[in-house]
């Protein structure tokens, strides 16, 4: 039996599926990137009319998605130090991983989770970053 889990600050999900599912003592994040709740606005991001990526900050988007995963997890009973295990996406390994590497050490400072990074060559939106993430439930709110 799972529960579904929604953020109302976190962005809409692109697709028919929960920001998250909690199955006994573990929260599932859905993937997660940088968009904003309520618009198609991508921190960073500048489109060409024909919608293809012009030009990207990777260091915006990165705090944007760290913000929304934030945001999920709290308001689904979790907690960002509950994260154990965090795989990323990024469409340019070679330019943003550094960058990416270096905001991640600033925002796992201690106890950082398990991660996995990939390099694909596209996400469902123009973003450069999406993260798909597993916590455990905060016991102390009793969810």
């Amino acid at each position: 039996m799972s529960e579904a889990k929604n953020s109302m600050k976190a962005p809409e999900p692109v697709g028919n599926y929960p920001h998250a599912r909690v199955v006994g003592n573990l929260l599932f994040l859905s993937g997660v990137g940088p968009r904003e709740r309520g618009t198609k606005v991508i921190p960073g991001v500048e489109l060409n009319t024909d919608g293809s990526i012009r030009a990207y900050d990777i260091e915006a988007q990165c705090h944007s998605v760290f913000k929304n995963v934030r945001s999920i997890l709290e308001d689904s009973g979790s907690s960002w130090g509950n994260l154990v295990d965090v795989t990323v996406y990024l469409t340019n390994m070679k330019a943003d991983f550094p960058i990416y590497n270096r905001l991640w050490a600033e925002y796992f400072k201690e106890n950082p989770p398990c991660r996995t990074t990939l390099e694909i060559n596209a996400l469902p939106t123009p973003i450069a970053i999406e993260l798909k993430c597993i916590a455990v439930m905060d016991s102390k709110k009793g969810v």
